[in-house]
C-alpha cells in the first residue's frame, strides 16, 4: 500500500468522519507535520544527501543548501586529500576569527544561521567542498497524484502522525490520540529496525547530530 495525496488525504477524512471545509483545508498541514516527525526520529539513508561547492577564498561564510536539515560531514579538498571540518559552537568560531588576520587551511565549523556556515580559519584559498547532509525531501503535499519514498515505505507511520495531528485540530478524545501515538511509534519502531538491519550503517562519524 502507498498514499498519493488525494488518498491519504481521503483516509484521514474517512478515520475522523470529518469533511467540514476547514478541516479538509488543513490537511496538508497535518501531513507536513507527520512527515516532520518522521524524518527527525529515523536516521535513513534516503534523507542523506551530497553535494559540491566552493569555499571562497577570504570569505569566512559557506551557502547551505535549500533542503538543508543537519550535517552528517563537511570536508574540503587540500592537496589532493579530503579534510574533514571538525564541528564547533558559533561562539567558539566566532572567537577563533575574531582577527580578521586569521586565515588558513579551514579546521572547523559551525551552523551559523539557516543559511549559511560559518567556516575558521577563514579559507586562504578557494577550496572544493563537499557536503554530506541529512535533507528535507519534497513534501507529499507538493503533488496530488505522485508518491514520496515515505508515502510508499512507511505509509502507516505517516497516516497514523497524521491522525495525531488531525485529532489534536479537532480537539478529539485523548484515548483516541493516544491510541494513534501509540501505532505511530510501533510503526516507526519498525521502520528504525529497516533502517538498522537493512541499511548501510557504516559511516565516517558515529552517532546523530541534533535536528
Amino acid at each position: 500500500m502507498s498514499f498519493t495525496l488525494t488518498t491519504l488525504t481521503a483516509s484521514i477524512q474517512e478515520w475522523t468522519e470529518n469533511d467540514e471545509s476547514t478541516f479538509v483545508a488543513e490537511i496538508p498541514f497535518f501531513i507536513k507535520n507527520a512527515e516532520e516527525r518522521i524524518f527527525k526520529l529515523v536516521d535513513l539513508d534516503y534523507f542523506r544527501k551530497n553535494v559540491t561547492g566552493t569555499m571562497t577564498s577570504s570569505n569566512k561564510f559557506l551557502e547551505k543548501p535549500s533542503d538543508y536539515l543537519a550535517t552528517y560531514s563537511l570536508s574540503y579538498i587540500k592537496d589532493s586529500a579530503n579534510v574533514f571540518l571538525l564541528q564547533k559552537d558559533v561562539n567558539f568560531i566566532q572567537e577563533y576569527t575574531a582577527n580578521p588576520a586569521t586565515t588558513g587551511s579551514p579546521i572547523y565549523y559551525a551552523s551559523f544561521d539557516v543559511d549559511t556556515f560559518i567556516i575558521a580559519p577563514t579559507p586562504d584559498s578557494s577550496y572544493s567542498v563537499e557536503l554530506h547532509y541529512f535533507y528535507r525531501p519534497a513534501s507529499l503535499t507538493t503533488d496530488d497524484s505522485g508518491t514520496t519514498w515515505i508515502s510508499t515505505n512507511a505509509p502507516d507511520a505517516l497516516l497514523y502522525a497524521s491522525l495525531v495531528e488531525a485529532y489534536t485540530f479537532m480537539k478529539g478524545e485523548n484515548d483516541l490520540i493516544q491510541l494513534y501515538n501509540q501505532r505511530f511509534g510501533e510503526a516507526i519502531q519498525r521502520l528504525k529496525g529497516y533502517a538498522e538491519a537493512q541499511e548501510n550503517i557504516d559511516s565516517y562519524r558515529r552517532g546523530l547530530p541534533s535536528k
